[in-house]
């Protein structure tokens, strides 16, 4: 039975990581697909070609976040941005949701150098409690004058919504960075800390928490029983 069970575990391993990646990407795209309801009828693909291709609504996504951001970029479509902008920030419940997801994709996907540039291991909230957290900027201005040293903004987030969390103001000798890039480390926040990433600056060079195949897996899994 024990033997049995190991199977079976490490079957559903193998498939359960396969299926839920096909379902996500599944979701994705059909999202993306009803994009084609922007077009005409009549000269939808399945309207001109008799039959429904998935992914076509990808492209056209594509294409037009590709216009909109071309759009946006010049001197006409940064003034129609400002506008709706302002439209957005004098309705009283959407100005709220609307500024918090604009600054945060800004975090995100900025270009600055030091907007999430560095995973960083900090005591929070008290000390001897280690928290990841990503860096959100070093030059603080007046908060850091105010403390007289020198401090780095820190997002640390929340686990598994790593899009909530708190800003804290750290002292710089507090901090300590991380190896791991902002994708592993966002991975592991999202598995509430069972993916662990690989780290290679060990003394040995090897890595102390390596991926467990899942043969290991199911074969820890019959030991524990």
């Amino acid at each position: 039975m024990k033997r049995l069970r190991r199977y079976i575990v490490a079957g559903i391993l193998v498939w359960l990581p396969l299926g839920l990646t096909i379902l996500l990407l599944r979701f994705a795209i059909g999202l993306m697909d009803r994009s084609l309801l922007l077009l005409p009828p009549q000269y939808r693909p399945e309207a001109l070609l008799g039959f429904h291709i998935p992914g076509l609504g990808a492209v056209l996504t594509i294409v037009l976040l590709l216009l909109t951001g071309v759009l946006a970029a010049n001197f006409v479509g940064r003034a129609f941005v400002g506008g709706w902008e302002s439209l957005m920030d004098r309705i009283p419940v959407v100005r709220s949701i609307y500024s918090a997801a604009k600054n945060f994709a800004e975090i995100v996907f900025s270009d600055s150098s030091h907007a999430f540039k560095n995973v960083l291991l900090v005591e929070y909230p008290r000390k001897g409690i280690y928290s990841l957290a990503f860096q959100t900027s070093s030059q603080l201005g007046e908060v850091q004058g105010r403390t007289g040293e020198e401090v780095v903004g820190c997002f640390v987030p929340t686990t598994p919504n790593p899009t909530s969390g708190f800003i804290i103001i750290v002292p710089k000798k507090d901090v300590t960075v991380l190896d791991m890039d902002v994708d592993e480390a966002l991975r592991m926040i999202i598995s509430l800390g069972v993916v662990i990433p690989g780290w290679r600056g060990g003394p040995t060079g090897e890595l102390p928490f390596e991926n467990s195949s899942a043969e290991q897996l199911s074969e820890r899994s019959s030991e524990r029983d």
